[in-house]
């Protein structure tokens, strides 16, 4: 059975210097790589912890992705450990089949584990399919917190994210 995989890049923290009003940013770092992962359930020994081992492709079956079961609201959530300011979601799907079962994913970010998580404000909706291989961004505008989540509302399918990463962020106070 082939199952959804997705690629996702999100989260990086970059440090900031500037110099006569202009800011520079350099050292990212993949704050995902340092956070840990769960999800609502997990198909055979595909676990959340996956989708941040720091592989970006997974060939052939999808042996180095994270995987729910085939279920009605599946969600992976990734916990940073820490408040962070994010900016920006992107989004590979898996190359080699399935497009269409991204279709509805919703990329929630805040500090709340109501709902696991997926009551937190959303960050954006991948509102149509992605071609296989093919990769989206979404503007988060610094939205603040320490959790990240993928959910399907109202959809019954298999969640897989191949890889989470991130994409420029920055450290914000405990709250």
């Amino acid at each position: 059975m082939l199952v959804n995989k997705i690629q996702l890049l999100i989260v990086s923290s970059c440090k900031h210097r500037s110099f006569k009003n202009i800011n520079f940013i350099f050292e990212c770092k993949n704050l995902a790589l340092k956070g840990t992962a769960v999800q609502s359930t997990t198909y055979y020994s595909w676990g959340a912890a996956n989708a941040i081992d720091g592989i970006r492709y997974a060939p052939g079956t999808a042996s180095f992705c994270s995987i729910t079961l085939n279920q009605l609201n599946p969600w992976w959530r990734l916990d940073l450990l820490d408040y962070y300011c994010i900016y920006k979601v992107t989004i590979t799907n898996r190359a080699d089949c399935c497009p269409e079962r991204m279709t509805g994913v919703e990329i929630r970010i805040g500090n709340s584990l109501e709902n696991n998580g997926n009551n937190n404000p959303r960050c954006a909706v991948v509102t149509s399919p992605l071609p296989a291989g093919g990769t989206v961004s979404f503007s988060c505008g610094r939205m603040e917190g320490r959790y990240v989540n993928m959910y399907l509302p109202n959809i019954q399918t298999h969640l897989t994210l191949c890889e989470v990463e991130s994409d420029d962020g920055h450290f914000l106070p405990a709250k």
